[in-house]
C-alpha cells in the first residue's frame, strides 16, 4: 500500500489547518517527526528529506531540477509544496544562484528526525518500557481481542446493529453488545456519524455510512480526528459553561504528539505510565476506550499499546486490524462476556477479505461477522444466510437507496475490491484485470449517475486576478500541485480543491519570489 491512503488525507486536511508554530511544537518530538516523515511524504519527497538530512548547506531549486527529468517537474514541484504545508522544509532566496531559491529542512523537524534515526537523548519520545512484572495472559493474542471487542462495539453502534436508547450507559470493555462508553457515543453524535431518531433510537447517518466504508485504519484516524477537534472546543466550552466533551481540556499538540508516540511503541510490551506526563496520564482512559491502549486494572503502572495505535502510521499492517476485528465479531453469543480481563481469547482470523462479485451482480461472502454482513446490508439484498458464508445481490434498488443515504458508488467499489476473496485477487492478477468484474463497476455507476446527475465538489473559486500573467501562474501552480478542479482561461477564473499552498504562492509571488 503507498504511503497516501485514506487515513493520510483525513490527517493531512487536519494538520494542514494548523499554524506553523504548532508544528515547531510537534517537531520537538522525535517520534512525531519520524512518523511525519514515514507516513505523511510521498516517495519523492522524502527523497529531498534524505538529500537535506545531513547536508552542511541548502540545495536550490536548480539543483533540484537537475534531479528530476522533464516529464517528472510537476512531481518534484507537489513534493516540495507537500514539504512547506507541513512545514518540514523552507524556501528562501538564493545567494548562489540567481532567479533561485534555497530549500532548507526546518531546524525542529531536521534535529528530531536526526535523533529518531540515530538514537540518545533523553527525551523518552519512544516510549520507556515498564521494568515491573507483567501478566503473562496478557500477549498480543489477547491485545488483538480486546481491542477488536471495543471497536466492534463502536461500529455497532454506528450501524445500530446494537439497538439501544440514546440514554443508556454503555457496557465495560469487551463485554461484547454493551456498546460503546458514553464519551466515545457523544462524539460519534457530535461528529455527525449517527444521529437520535424517533424515540431516542440511534439512527445512523450520511457520514456514519461513509465511516463504515473507510479501511480500519482510517476510521480510527476519523474518530481521533474528532477527539481533536473536541478537544479544541472544550477549551472554550470548559470556561463558558463549565462543560467537558472529551472528559479533560487537553492541548491538541500534546494529543497529537502522543498518538504519533504510540504508533512507534512496540505491540506486545507493556511501557511505564510514570514517565507520561501528566497531560498524557490524563489521556489514558479515552484511549482504552477507543481500544488504543490497554491497562491491567491490577497493574494501572502499565499501559500496552494495541494493533489499533501501533499501526496509525505503519504502511503494510492495515488488513491485521480488520483481521483482528473479524476475529472479535466471530465468538459466538454465549461467548460474548468471555473476553473479561481474567480470559485468554482463540487466535485470530488469517483473513480479511472473502466476498467473491459475479457479473450477474450476485454476492457471495464467505464471512460469519455480523459486522461485514450489516454493511453488506446497506447496498446489497440479501438472499440466503449460511453458517460461514451469506448470498446476496446488487440490485438498481439496493444501490440507489445506499447513494441516498450519502454513498458513493466508487465507495461501494472500493470496499468490495478491499474485502474481496484471494482467489479473485489471484485470478485478477494472473489475467491482467480488474479485481470487481469491469461489467459490474460501470453499472453500479451508472445508478448512480440516473438519480444525481450532478456532482459536489467543496473548493474555492479565484477570479478578478490583476493581471493576465498572474492569472496563467496561479493557474498552472494549481494544475502542478494538482489541486485544480476547473478553470475558464477565457473569464480569468479557476476552482481548486485546496487554497492553503495557493495562498503561499501568492505571498511569494508578491515578494518577488
Amino acid at each position: 500500500m503507498s504511503s497516501f491512503g485514506p487515513s493520510s488525507f483525513l490527517l493531512d486536511d487536519y494538520l494542514e489547518k494548523l499554524p506553523g508554530a504548532t508544528f515547531r511544537k510537534l517537531y520537538q518530538q522525535p517520534s512525531t517527526a519520524f512518523a511525519i516523515f514515514r507516513r505523511m511524504l510521498p516517495p519523492l519527497a522524502k527523497v529531498y528529506v534524505q538529500a537535506l538530512l545531513y547536508s552542511p548547506t541548502p540545495l536550490t531549486t536548480n539543483d533540484i531540477e537537475l534531479w528530476t527529468r522533464p516529464e517528472g517537474k510537476g512531481t518534484s514541484i507537489r513534493a516540495i509544496a507537500r514539504l512547506r504545508s507541513l512545514h518540514i522544509a523552507q524556501l528562501s532566496q538564493s545567494a548562489r544562484a540567481k532567479k533561485a531559491q534555497d530549500i532548507q529542512l526546518t531546524a525542529n523537524f531536521k534535529k528530531s528526525l536526526r535523533l529518531a534515526l540515530e538514537g540518545g537523548g533523553s527525551h523518552n519520545s519512544f516510549g520507556v518500557p515498564s521494568t515491573l512484572p507483567t501478566d503473562p495472559k496478557i500477549h498480543i493474542q489477547y491485545l488483538d481481542h480486546w481491542a477488536g471487542r471495543i471497536w466492534q462495539d463502536i461500529l455497532y453502534y454506528v450501524v445500530n446493529s446494537v439497538p439501544m436508547k440514546a440514554n443508556e450507559s454503555g457496557g465495560r470493555h469487551g463485554s461484547g453488545g454493551g456498546g460503546p462508553k458514553r464519551a466515545v457515543r457523544e462524539l460519534l453524535k457530535m461528529g455527525g456519524l449517527v444521529r437520535e431518531g424517533a424515540g431516542g433510537l440511534v439512527q445512523i447517518s450520511e457520514h456514519g455510512f461513509n465511516f463504515l466504508l473507510q479501511e480500519a485504519n482510517a476510521q480510527v484516524w476519523t474518530l481521533l480526528l474528532l477527539w481533536l477537534e473536541a478537544a479544541d472546543r472544550n477549551k472554550a466550552l470548559a470556561k463558558e459553561q463549565g462543560t467537558d466533551i472529551t472528559g479533560t481540556a487537553i492541548d491538541n499538540v500534546e494529543m497529537l504528539s502522543f498518538l504519533f508516540m504510540l504508533a512507534s511503541l512496540e505491540l506486545g510490551r507493556a511501557y511505564d505510565t510514570s514517565a507520561l506526563t501528566e497531560t498524557r496520564k490524563n489521556m489514558l482512559p479515552a484511549l482504552a476506550d477507543f481500544g488504543l491502549i490497554y491497562i491491567d486494572r491490577d497493574r494501572p503502572q502499565q499501559y500496552y499499546p494495541t494493533r489499533l495505535a501501533t499501526t496509525l502510521t505503519s504502511l503494510s499492517t492495515m488488513r491485521s486490524v480488520s483481521a483482528s476485528i473479524d476475529a472479535a465479531t466471530k465468538k459466538t453469543p454465549g461467548d460474548a462476556g468471555s473476553l473479561g480481563a481474567d480470559s485468554t481469547p482463540t487466535a485470530p482470523a488469517d483473513e480479511n477479505g472473502g466476498i467473491v462479485v459475479e457479473t450477474n451482480y450476485r454476492i457471495y461472502a464467505y464471512t460469519s461477522s455480523p459486522l461485514q454482513i450489516a454493511i453488506l446490508k446497506l447496498f446489497c439484498r440479501l438472499h440466503m444466510r449460511f453458517p460461514n458464508m451469506v448470498t446476496a445481490r446488487l440490485t438498481r434498488e439496493s444501490v440507489q437507496e445506499a447513494i441516498k443515504e450519502g454513498i458513493t458508488a466508487n465507495q461501494i467499489i472500493d470496499y468490495l475490491v478491499a474485502h474481496a476473496h484471494p482467489q479473485m485477487r489471484r485470478a485478477a492478477a494472473a489475467k491482467g484485470t480488474t479485481v470487481i468484474p469491469p461489467t459490474v463497476m460501470d453499472q453500479i455507476r451508472l445508478w448512480q449517475l440516473e438519480s444525481q446527475r450532478m456532482q459536489k465538489t467543496p473548493g474555492f473559486q479565484f477570479k478578478d486576478f490583476e493581471s493576465v500573467e498572474e492569472y496563467r501562474q496561479l493557474a498552472e501552480y494549481a494544475t502542478e500541485i494538482g489541486v485544480l478542479v476547473w478553470k475558464d482561461d477565457r473569464k480569468g477564473t479557476f476552482f481548486v480543491s485546496k487554497v492553503e499552498q495557493i495562498r503561499e504562492f501568492l505571498k511569494a509571488r508578491k515578494k518577488g519570489n
